[in-house]
């Protein structure tokens, strides 16, 4: 009786888009304890969340695009005053998203080198917009999967 629960995918497709705005949020969650732990100079705590953030997205990541390369686009149903408030925030999103993985691999490069000058002064930019891409990720999807699903 083994083999039929070995066979079954943990996940399906349809779950994907869940799946990745529960690690959105998780990453927002970490990189906003390892922003409280760094204020209070926690500094093994602060690792501990940015590297878990880091590892967490990576994981977004390749669910992210294995979600649209077996499914696509999903197209944006909702008409009026919503649609420009939705591609603004999905433009942003994804023009910010672009850059967080460069930004991340250097801001953690640097903390890896002990270059904590450096680490910090790109940290800065880093986090506000990783924070954005993995909040916006979250309301990317509330919008387009629960308040104007897919026909």
């Amino acid at each position: 009786m083994v083999a039929p629960i070995l066979s079954r995918p943990m996940l399906s497709l349809s779950s994907l888009p869940t799946l990745n705005a529960l690690l959105n949020a998780t990453s927002a969650l970490l990189l906003i304890g390892g922003y409280r732990y760094i204020r209070q100079r926690h500094i093994r705590a602060h690792r501990t969340c940015m590297i878990a953030a880091f590892a967490v997205s990576v994981l977004f990541l390749l669910s992210y695009l294995t979600y649209h390369y077996h499914a696509g686009t999903t197209r944006f149903t909702g008409q009026g005053w919503i649609r420009p408030v939705y591609f603004s925030i999905l433009i942003s999103h994804t023009v910010l998203a672009a850059l967080v993985p460069f930004l991340a691999l250097v801001t953690l490069f640097r903390a890896v080198k002990e270059q904590f000058p450096r680490h910090r002064r790109i940290a800065r930019w880093t986090l506000p917009i990783w924070l954005y891409v993995s909040v916006t990720g979250v309301v990317v999807y509330l919008i387009l999967y629960h308040l104007y699903p897919p026909a």
